[in-house]
Parts: structure tokens; sequence; C-alpha cells
């Protein structure tokens, strides 16, 4: 598998994992372990009007831990929100996070304790490694099959000044226990579970071909791309396809196992410019670019691209490395036929007049570092042009 190559590891994170019906009600007993005695916890309203947080909330009182609620994350968390929430945890005496929600809410959790431990705004953090103090204990309850935050080192949060999505990167952020309820998900339309899982779609093969790959990152990227092929349109079709739900659930997990570990490539560092400028959902944002930058990425890791392919199911057999390659964008443009994404760009109300800023933006995003193909200006710029 890696015979041909030196494989450096320098560290492998992940969270303390539970994943199962009914994880949700573990919430309280795995607060309690980390010591904590009031727990600041992040949602939104769309998750508390689903019940789960009131879930939460009970398993917090029947282990006698005290709790502040903070629901004001918006679907793109911004560092207004992130100031506002350290404001409230610090004002409550909090000492410790519990997220219960989507992407969103675990990227406020993870800023608002990296801002309450380290000090200044969540602005002075943006890139890598800049965290330097321990943060508060943290427990995160995902509610979306798609962001992987629950066991990632990274956090998203838009600069309102810049209108632009900082891509924060730090060990610290890797959340201390991550409970996976499948359950949760049936409470999510059928638009919601396509662009979150085209999220953990987007995570998983740019995992697998980032240039920081390594032998524990690909077999999470492999498994969890395959689960997805077998199971989004399923999970999209019916609420109650708890089957669905829990492979969709476990295919978030590992390939955000694998991109926390790996990092990502192009397509994110566009989609995050994107989403900052235009406020739209990171999910649907990936979905709509991801074929356009696999295009362009294919000349630089054919190989994978065709492991991609026939993890689609994709029959290459026969075929020279490039055809078979080509299946694999042919695959993921299909899926995202079938289950209801737009074709391009411009039907998520983006421009060409947009195109210079965002790709200002992109060159500095912390994602382009791992992108399996040298990207420039142009390149950029072409791939943009290309998706409108």
């Amino acid at each position: 598998m890696f015979e041909d190559k030196v494989v450096h590891i320098t560290k492998f994170v992940a969270p303390e994992i539970i994943f199962g019906l009914g994880a949700l009600s573990q919430v309280g007993d795995s607060v309690l372990r980390l010591g904590a005695r009031k727990v600041f916890v992040v949602t939104d309203e769309g998750v508390s009007s689903a019940g789960w947080v009131d879930t939460a909330l009970d398993s917090l009182k029947e282990v006698g831990i005290e709790y502040e609620c903070y629901s004001d994350s918006t679907s793109n968390p911004k560092d207004v929100e992130v100031a506002s929430g350290v404001e409230a945890y610090r004002l409550a005496g909090c000492d410790a996070v519990l997220a219960v929600g989507g992407g969103s809410p675990i990227d406020v959790a993870k800023a608002v304790a990296a801002v309450a431990s380290n000090g200044g705004r969540i602005n002075d953090y943006e890139g890598v490694n800049r965290i330097i103090h321990p943060l508060p204990p943290m427990v995160v309850v995902p509610t979306t099959a798609g962001s992987g935050s629950e066991v990632s080192q990274f956090a998203m949060i838009v600069d309102t000044n810049r209108k632009v999505k900082m891509t924060i990167i730090s060990k610290s952020l890797v959340p201390d226990i991550a409970l996976i309820d499948p359950v949760v998900l049936q409470t999510k339309d059928a638009e919601l579970t396509a662009v979150t899982g085209m999220d953990a779609l987007s995570h998983a093969i740019e995992a697998y071909t980032s240039l920081a790959a390594t032998p524990l990152t690909d077999v999470h990227a492999i498994e969890a791309l395959q689960t997805i092929a077998n199971n989004l349109r399923s999970s999209v079709a019916s609420r109650t396809n708890l089957k669905a739900k829990s492979a969709m659930a476990m295919a978030s997990l590992q390939a955000g196992l694998a991109f926390s570990n790996a990092i990502l490539g192009a397509t994110h560092a566009m989609t995050h410019q994107v989403d900052g400028l235009l406020d739209l959902h990171h999910g649907k944002t990936n979905a709509v670019l991801l074929p356009y930058v696999m295009e362009f990425n294919m000349i630089a890791s054919t190989d994978k691209f065709v492991r991609i392919a026939e993890a689609f199911g994709e029959c290459v057999r026969g075929m020279s490395s490039w055809a078979a390659a080509e299946r694999a964008v042919h695959a993921v443009r299909r899926l995202t036929r079938d289950i209801g994404i737009p074709k391009n760009l411009t039907a998520l109300g983006l421009n060409g007049s947009y195109i210079p800023q965002l790709v200002k933006s992109a060159l500095n995003d912390a994602c382009l570092i791992t992108n399996p193909r040298d990207v420039e200006e142009e390149d950029l710029t072409e791939i943009f042009r290309k998706a409108l």
C-alpha cells in the first residue's frame, strides 16, 4: 500500500468517541468525567426547536451540572458572535464547553473556549498553531452528518470586517469527547441532509488527495467516501431511515478524522471565501466547486482518483488510468444531481465580478498548502469561471 514511500506521522489527533443510538443521553456523565462544574452550552435556534438541547440539559441536570445556554450562532459563525459568547461564558463563571449542533455551533464553541483561555480576539488566532494555553474541557454533540467538527482541529469563523472566513487550526481545538447519535439526524430536512453529506464527501476526497495524507488518514477517507456513495441518496430520501443515518454519521466522523489530520485542499480554500462573502451554506458551496477542483487536481493524483472511482462503484476495468480517474469526477457530479445540488455558482448568487476578490483571499488560505497540485492565481480564476 505504501511500501514505495517513506511515511512520517508526527501525531494523529482524535478525541474520545462515543457513537450509537442514544449517545446523546451520555452528555451529563461525559461532562462530569471531565471535572466540569458549570457548562457553557452552545447551540442554535434550529437545534433547540428540535428538542435535542432539552435532552442534553436534562442529562446535565441528572448529574447536578449547572449550565449557561448560548444560541446566537448563525450558519456562518462570525467573530462578533464569538466575542459575545466569550463575554457570556465569563459572566456566567463557566469552566467547560458543550456544543450541541452542526458545524457552526461547534466552531463557535471551540472559538469561545480558545479566547476564554487565551485572551484577545478570535481574529488573533487565524492560521496554524497560534493557540498557546490549554482550553477548558470540551464535549461536542454533532446534529448533522457533514462537518466533522466534532473530531477536528479546525474552527472556521468569519472576519466581519474583511468578509473572509478565517481558518483556525490547532490541536487544542480537538474536543475531549465527541458524542455521535444518529437519531438526531432524523429532524433534518432533505436539503440540509444533502448539503451536509456533500460536505463530508468533500472532506474525504480532499483529505485522501492531500499532500499531508498518510496511511492512517487514507483508510478513514476511503471508507468515508465509499459509505457516502452508498448511503447519501437513501439518507436524503427518508428522514426515518436509521440505517442510512447511522452510516452517514459514521462517514462524517471518519471524514472528519481524515481531514483533521491530513488537512484539505483547493475546494475548501475557495469555498471559505465564497461563504465569507455571501454567507452561503458551506456544504452547498463545496458540492458545487468539488468536481471542478477534482478536474484540476487529477493530473497530480491520477492513481488516487482511480481509487475514488472504484469506491463509488464505477466499473473501470480495462480503462486507462486517466479514463478511470475521470469516472471519479463523473460519479461526484451524478451524486450531486441526484440529491438536488445546484449546478453552478451562479445558481448560488455569485457573479463574475467577485472572482478577483475571491481569488486574492483564497491564495492566503491555509488549506491551499496541502492541495496535491500547485495552484496559482490564474488557476483559481479559471476554476471559479468554469464553476459559474
